[in-house]
């Protein structure tokens, strides 16, 4: 496993772009293939990318939705971080 996918793993920030960049890119590689003016060797290499992209997306909510499935209400009615071992 490479530096980075490891420190991705154990939960440091990504040094990559962000869920908004990456959509964003995603919708313009869609609009290209789309389009059909690129050659097929463009395409599978903008396919790739996207494919890259998606991935990374869906990891990213991954880790959204499993920030928010650990707040709960403490007994004030406030939102706080539940630590996966039950701590706040």
């Amino acid at each position: 496993m490479t530096g980075k996918a490891k420190a991705v793993k154990e939960g440091a920030p990504a040094m990559g772009p962000s869920f908004e960049e990456s959509l964003k890119r995603l919708e313009e590689i869609v609009e290209k293939i789309e389009g059909g003016k690129v050659s097929l060797d463009e395409v599978m290499k903008m396919y790739e990318e996207g494919v890259r992209l998606s991935a990374a997306c869906l990891d990213q909510l991954a880790q959204a939705e499993t920030k928010l499935k650990r707040l709960a209400k403490d007994v004030g009615g406030k939102f706080a971080l539940v630590d996966d071992d039950g701590d706040e």
